[in-house]
């Protein structure tokens, strides 16, 4: 049996209204993002587990989505991609970075290679605990690549390069 797993991203903070990229600081939900988050609840009420990344903007997100009402589990494997020296600095700066970072660690962080390796090992573990069961991830856009190599098989290359639209959750299965 597999694991079908939504993923949506962490709703919008302060920081992505502001053209920041936060990397590894916690993060805090915007008044339109903890709006947006309370959509959320509603929409995946029938998910069996949720998971969300233990940096502060995932965990809020799921919080208020699910208004204490169900437990969340938090993952570290979920976090975003460490951009070391360049965590908090505007997107602008980061954004043609990104394909040298596929591989190379970011100065005195990780490369994106290092958030498939993790997103895979939060994987392996759904396998074995969520055989027939819905799980939600509430997590990053770097997660939401992991998922898409790992899964689908679409090359980070041209993931780190897309433009983010958003919309509300991805669907994959999970063998």
């Amino acid at each position: 049996m597999a694991v079908a797993l939504i993923y949506e991203t962490h709703s919008i903070t302060v920081d992505n209204e502001q053209g920041i990229a936060t990397g590894w600081l916690p993060g805090e939900l915007s008044e339109r993002g903890r709006a947006l988050a309370a959509e959320m609840g509603p929409r995946r009420a029938g998910v069996d587990e949720v998971y969300a990344s233990d940096l502060r903007r995932a965990v809020e997100t799921a919080e208020i989505a699910f208004g204490g009402g169900r437990e969340i589990r938090t993952d570290p494997r979920l976090r975003e991609c460490d951009y070391g020296v360049y965590n908090g600095r505007p997107v602008d700066e980061l954004a043609p970075l990104r394909r040298r970072h596929i591989d190379d660690p970011w100065p005195g962080g990780q490369s994106y290679r290092d958030v498939v390796s993790q997103t895979a090992s939060f994987l392996d573990d759904l396998r074995g605990l969520w055989q027939g069961r819905t799980v939600l991830v509430v997590a990053h856009s770097a997660n939401r690549w992991a998922l898409q190599h790992l899964l689908l098989g679409v090359p980070l290359e041209n993931l780190v390069d897309a433009p983010f639209e958003w919309h509300p959750g991805w669907m994959y299965t999970v063998e």
